[in-house]
């Protein structure tokens, strides 16, 4: 990291599955990355519960001491269907809101091996980055090959000239948890020229009105 500028990072959002998955070393690494977010001194945001790999890196980030932060649909805590917050709990009304709410609380995003709704958040946060919404670095851990096909189809989409050479660097890959903080780290945030101008409004109660399906 010699010479490198490294950006401060206190709170990751963490996306990741409701599931386990089939191989022990995805649980393994989310315990992990909850230790080393934990031995950073880095807190937690994440989607709340304790199911699967989502209930695995909070679980570890609470046990070294640092702050875990659930945001949840409150229509996932009728009957307990998630299972208890490993830390304080913030309840919303929307998938919308609970996404937008992760965004102004963090400063940097991870992807942990999960399904739709992972694969979900993680674009969002990416075609938010591309449009200038934030300027955090967003990251996929890529444990035993996870994310070989999707980052091969992201590099096929810049081959066919849908996704800029610019717009793909916002998404950043490791294998390690270490190396993908570190890398989270120095980020640095290249806007588009053009998307860079347009202005969007500051205020939450604006920001829950854009446009979900919204890909470039």
């Amino acid at each position: 990291m010699e010479g490198v500028s490294v950006r401060k990072i206190k709170k990751i959002c963490v996306f990741c599955g409701a599931n386990s998955g089939k191989d022990v070393a995805f649980v393994n690494a989310a315990f992990h990355l909850g230790e080393v977010l934990g031995k950073r001194k880095i807190d937690l945001v994440y989607g709340g519960g304790k199911l699967g790999l989502m209930g695995c890196v909070s679980t570890a980030v609470a046990q070294h001491e640092r702050q875990v932060l659930g945001i949840i649909p409150s229509a996932f805590t009728i009957n307990n269907l998630v299972g208890e917050t490993c830390g304080k709990e913030i309840k919303v009304a929307t998938m919308q809101e609970r996404l937008v709410m992760m965004m102004e609380l963090s400063d940097a995003f991870i992807a942990l091996p999960g399904g739709f709704g992972t694969l979900e958040e993680l674009f969002q946060m990416i075609s938010w980055a591309q449009l200038s919404i934030h300027n955090k670095p967003i990251g996929v851990l890529n444990i035993n090959g996870f994310f070989n096909g999707l980052l091969s189809f992201v590099d096929h989409a810049v081959k066919q000239e849908f996704i800029t050479p610019r717009a793909r660097k916002i998404l950043i890959s490791a294998t390690t948890a270490d190396e993908l903080v570190d890398r989270l780290q120095a980020f640095r945030f290249e806007p588009d020229p053009a998307l860079s101008k347009l202005k969007w409004s500051p205020s939450s109660s604006q920001k829950e009105k854009l446009d979900l399906t919204l890909r470039l």
